[in-house]
């Protein structure tokens, strides 16, 4: 179910050094929103292509997304204030299947990544899940949202200032035994390594791919991605239309 309407900003935040926090009153969409489904939002009349953003939560009607400055469109929407506008799209996508995850499923964000499993974890404790979450920054100057996770929570970073000093693959090593499944959204090497630690403990893995989108709802062929077919050859599919996620073992890493 796809909506497109006006929504007003009720809140943005910014939560790190250029990292947002924005707030929509959008009931139509929060209310028909599941987990790792995004929505695409205009930013502006001199921006004509929308962005493709993730559902970070969705909650009495509001929607919450969590996003990165990276150019003019972006940067708008950081610009925006309560009362203000604006054109969003959505739920669009393929989420996480979450009843093949299991009972403990593992969460795991890596910078940007981190978002959407915020509202994929409380998706997961909603259903009668017990999950776990684990995100990994730059640095903790990049750190977001760990406060949000109402789960057992490690952060990690790649220069150890703050948290676990390593990778998010460090911690899910340790954790895997005790996991019925793992959803993950972040890098493609990240997800790639992430896949083969899943798949070498037999736990079944979901990923969120990211790749660049025009449309958003499958009719141009900007975020086309690699996959594979039954017979173990090459098919094509579009990150917006067949995603953004995909069982691992689908992905042609």
């Amino acid at each position: 179910m796809r909506n497109s309407k006006l929504c007003t900003v009720l809140d943005c935040e910014k939560l790190a050094d250029g990292l947002f926090s924005l707030v929509l009153d959008a009931p139509g969409i929060a209310g028909a929103a599941q987990a790792g489904q995004f929505v695409h939002l205009a930013c502006g009349e001199g921006n004509m292509l929308r962005r493709p953003i993730s559902i970070c939560e969705a909650v009495d009607g509001k929607l919450r997304v969590v996003f990165q400055v990276k150019g003019d469109g972006t940067k708008w929407l950081s610009e925006r204030k309560a009362g203000d506008t604006v054109d969003a799209l959505g739920p669009l996508g393929h989420g996480y299947d979450l009843a093949k995850l299991g009972e403990k499923p593992v969460f795991v964000g890596g910078g940007i990544g981190v978002p959407p499993m915020l509202y994929s974890m409380q998706c997961a404790r909603k259903a009668g899940a017990q999950p776990s979450a684990i995100l990994g920054f730059r640095s903790k100057g990049a750190v977001i949202l760990e406060q949000d996770f109402d789960c057992p929570t490690t952060a990690c970073t790649d220069d150890g200032s703050y948290g676990v000093h390593g990778f998010v693959t460090d911690v899910l090593r340790e954790q895997i035994a005790r996991a019925t499944g793992v959803a993950a959204c972040g890098p493609k090497p990240m997800l790639r390594a992430i896949a083969e630690i899943a798949k070498a403990a037999g736990v079944p893995c979901q990923v969120s791919l990211e790749e660049r989108m025009g449309c958003g709802i499958g009719a141009c062929l900007v975020c086309a991605c690699a996959l594979k077919s039954e017979n173990g050859e090459t098919k094509y599919g579009h990150v917006c239309k067949d995603g953004p996620v995909f069982d691992a073992e689908e992905v042609q890493w």
